[in-house]
C-alpha cells in the first residue's frame, strides 16, 4: 500500500515537472519571440547583404531588420536599411553594422565593426539621441546626414547636413555641415575640423552608394 501510495505521488511529480518544463519553454519561446523585434526593413538591395541575430539569413528588399541583428554586406554588395522612424543607413562594400539597441522616437546604439556608411535622417523628423561606435571612436548623432568610413588612408567622418559629434584619443570634434575630420588610427586623436572639398566628399558617398 505504502508502496503503491510512493509511487503514485512519484508519478504525479514527474507529470507536475513535466508541465512546469513544457511552460517554462513555451514562456521562453514567448521571449525569444518578443525579442525578435522588427525594427525596420531593407529599403533596397544590391548584391549579397546579410543578417544574423540567432542564425543568418539572407536579405533581400523589404526583408526585417531585428533589434539586435549583425548585419553586413559581402563585396561589390550594397544595401539600404530603412529603420523605424524615418532613419535610413546605407551600407557599403564589406560594411559589418550591428543594431546594438534601437528605438524609433529615441534613438540608440549602433555598432560599425567594417566598412563605411552613410546615415540619413531628414531635418522636419525629430531629432534622435543616436551613438554610432565604431573602432576608431564614438560619433554622437542629433539627426543629420553623414558618412563615417575609411576615406583616403584613414577613418573619415564627413557631415553633409546636421551636426555630429566625435570623441577618440581623449579628444571631442563637433562637426557642422561641411566638416570633416580624420582618425588615423584606432582610438587616436581626431584630425582638426576642416572643409573637405566636393572631390573627396563625392569620393567617400560613392564609395557607399555607387
Amino acid at each position: 500500500m505504502d508502496t503503491i501510495g510512493i509511487g503514485h505521488v512519484t508519478r504525479r511529480r514527474v507529470v507536475g515537472l513535466a508541465g512546469g518544463l513544457l511552460a517554462a519553454g513555451v514562456a521562453g519561446s514567448a521571449r525569444a519571440n518578443e525579442n525578435d523585434e522588427p525594427v525596420g526593413v531593407v529599403g533596397d538591395a544590391e548584391g549579397a547583404a546579410f543578417a544574423r541575430r540567432q542564425s543568418t539569413r539572407r536579405l533581400e528588399v523589404r526583408s526585417s531588420i531585428l533589434l539586435g541583428d549583425l548585419v553586413w554586406t559581402a563585396a561589390r554588395s550594397r544595401a539600404a536599411l530603412d529603420l523605424d522612424g524615418g532613419t535610413r543607413i546605407n551600407l557599403g562594400p564589406k560594411a559589418r553594422l550591428r543594431i546594438d539597441r534601437f528605438v524609433a522616437a529615441a534613438g540608440g546604439t549602433l555598432e560599425l565593426g567594417e566598412g563605411a556608411l552613410v546615415f540619413d535622417r531628414p531635418d522636419d523628423l525629430p531629432k534622435l539621441d543616436l551613438q554610432v561606435r565604431t573602432t576608431f571612436g564614438l560619433i554622437g548623432v542629433r539627426g543629420t546626414r553623414f558618412f563615417a568610413g575609411p576615406s583616403r588612408g584613414s577613418f573619415g567622418v564627413f557631415v553633409a547636413r546636421g551636426s555630429v559629434r566625435v570623441y577618440t584619443g581623449g579628444a571631442e570634434r563637433v562637426l557642422e555641415a561641411g566638416d570633416g575630420v580624420d582618425i588615423p588610427a584606432r582610438f587616436a586623436r581626431p584630425s582638426p575640423v576642416k572643409k573637405w572639398g566636393a572631390a573627396r566628399v563625392d569620393e567617400a558617398f560613392a564609395s557607399v552608394l555607387g
